[in-house]
């Protein structure tokens, strides 16, 4: 579904990926773990056209996104939920989620958007109840739910999702997790980012470890919950109280 070859990120001179690659399987939900810096958020960006691959190639359903323009790659198929939620503050629940459908606005599509917002809404009742209020005013969350429900507005066929349980409550963490493996039963692909690397993995088939930009270890989830390098280095006790 999603290939990535050999793939390099600059900033100015500086390599925030080098030689890249990976693979995406229809269906499955796919993590990527690594400490901060590694180029995690750099990996999901230039998948989206934000941060533009300086070399390499990436291609999804055989087609290349690489020197594509976000929105053209969003119409693709592939759609972000960010780091960080960065829902707009000001803005309502049902303002942001309706952003999420700008090209679906943009075709005319307005009956199709209803319909996805109606989905969202059934998925995250705590959003219909605060559909007028504004953004800012729910809680982490929420929030990240609704970054979730904005992106799933635009219909993804792969969801890239950017530590989804940055800065949450163990207990809201798990109802995260939750979220996304319900969305792999639904049949959204899900490529998941993620620094709390022992939750991630108990959801995930497959897992890629990034280093310094570089992929270093790769293989099944259970095969590197077991993997003695990635237990000394992600599996400790920052993360034993998450979903043990």
């Amino acid at each position: 579904m999603l290939q990535i070859t050999n793939v390099s990120t600059y900033y100015d001179r500086i390599a925030a990926l080098r030689r890249v690659s990976l693979h995406v399987r229809a269906g499955e939900i796919v993590c990527i773990i690594g400490a901060n810096g590694a180029g995690k958020t750099t990996l999901l960006n230039t998948i989206c056209g934000l941060t533009p691959a300086r070399e390499g190639d990436i291609r999804f359903h055989g087609e290349p996104l690489t020197g594509l323009k976000p929105d053209k790659i969003v119409r693709r198929g592939v759609v972000q939920a960010p780091e960080g939620r960065q829902v707009f503050p000001e803005l309502t629940v049902r303002e942001n989620l309706e952003l999420g459908a700008f090209l679906r606005y943009r075709r005319g599509e307005r009956n199709e958007a209803a319909d996805a917002l109606e989905k969202v809404f059934e998925r995250f009742p705590i959003l219909a109840e605060r559909s007028r209020q504004a953004a800012g005013t729910l809680s982490g969350g929420e929030q990240q739910m609704l970054a979730i429900g904005r992106a799933l507005m635009a219909s993804p066929k792969i969801l890239l999702l950017d530590e989804p349980s940055m800065g949450l409550a163990p207990k809201i963490v798990g109802e995260i997790f939750e979220i996304i493996m319900s969305l792999r039963k639904e049949g959204v692909t899900v490529l998941l980012v993620e620094q709390n690397a022992r939750a991630a993995l108990k959801v995930a088939d497959r897992g890629y470890v990034l280093e310094t930009g570089h992929v270093v270890i790769e293989g099944l989830s259970g095969e590197l919950i077991e993997d003695k390098e990635v237990k000394r280095a992600y599996l400790g006790r920052d993360y034993k109280h998450v979903w043990d």
